[in-house]
């Protein structure tokens, strides 16, 4: 898959090795790359290592959004893993299929349920891209184009060749694709509210989980983010919301409507705990956040293709008891 130059040393005894991207790795970031080459370490450490200019790209730092080329020779200091982790990591996926809501040569997309990683990591033995390389052992090429968090259900898509792959995140760096998804926010969102530009700050808590907090704009770890809502419904105590994403941050919905005073119903980091436990015992098990459209132009045919995700049963049905009338 990659040609690795130097090494040496036992199994025990760590050794700097030196990595050339190959056509199957050209075009992702540096951090995805590493991910995938040092199966059983925490992402954590990988950050670390790369923050720490351990980690080189022809001799020279470079950032964990740094894409990699193809004949590019990463430098990959000595990490060490535990047998335990290795083990766990190498845990073959079981092969699964996820409901499609688009497919064709260049391109797969999935309606991604919540609890489901989208790939392997962070303590995680497989995601929905995993199992679908299980579940399809002759397509040549998948890889995941984008993100969703593990709690968060919907649209997810899915390439099935490299130059399908860079057109569409090409699209998403540069902000042509449109993504909009449906919160259920606490209380009564305010009507005159309709665009949240808060910088977001993405940070390593003491027990290595990551988290993200809103910053001031003169904060120089501050990105700028920018949501858009539209208020859908109010269901008793609650505000439906069609929420699109004009930057793709970490846990941007989240951590903007909370910001606001409107945390999302069920988020288990950014959320009203109380009324998270009031909502579980009513039948609301997860985050009500779902990826519910996507927009964006078809890597090989320039068509503007735009998919739905309906509400899965379970959000469904707690929406729909919210908004019942009370006898």
């Amino acid at each position: 898959m990659k040609h690795i130059i130097g090494g040496g040393g036992s199994p025990a005894s760590p050794q700097v090795k030196s990595v050339t991207v190959d056509e199957d790795s050209a075009g992702q970031r540096l951090d995805n790359f590493l991910i995938r080459e040092l199966k059983g370490v925490p992402k954590t450490h990988v950050y670390r290592i790369i923050r720490s200019g351990e980690v080189r790209v022809n001799k020279g730092r470079a950032a964990a959004d740094t894409r990699v080329a193809l004949g590019d020779v990463v430098r990959v200091p000595p990490v060490r893993t535990s047998e335990a982790a290795s083990q766990k990591i190498e845990r073959p996926a079981p092969p699964r299929e996820f409901p499609i809501l688009f497919e064709d040569d260049y391109l797969l997309a999935v309606d991604k349920p919540a609890g489901v990683a989208v790939h392997g990591g962070s303590g995680v033995s497989f995601g929905v891209i995993e199992q679908l390389r299980r579940a399809r052992p002759d397509a040549k090429f998948l890889e995941l184009v984008h993100r969703l968090d593990r709690e968060t259900s919907g649209i997810l898509l899915v390439a099935r060749k490299r130059s399908a792959l860079t057109r569409l995140q090409d699209q998403f760096r540069e902000r042509e694709t449109g993504k909009t998804y449906l919160a259920l926010a606490k209380g009564e969102w305010p009507a005159n509210l309709k665009v949240i530009d808060v910088p977001l700050h993405k940070y390593l808590q003491a027990d290595g989980e990551r988290r993200v907090r809103v910053v001031d704009r003169d904060d120089p770890q501050g990105l700028r983010s920018v949501t858009l809502v539209k208020v859908a419904a109010r269901p008793a105590g609650f505000s439906l919301l069609e929420v699109t994403i004009k930057t793709g941050r970490t846990h941007q919905i989240r951590v903007h409507l909370a910001s606001q005073g409107h945390p999302i119903a069920g988020d288990d980091k950014y959320g009203d705990f109380e009324l998270n436990k009031r909502l579980h015992k009513q039948g609301l098990k997860r985050m009500f956040l779902h990826a519910w459209r996507l927009q964006f132009t078809h890597p090989d045919s320039g068509e503007r293709i735009e998919l739905h995700a309906a509400l899965p049963p379970e959000l469904q049905e707690f929406l729909d008891h919210a908004a019942a009338p009370t006898v």
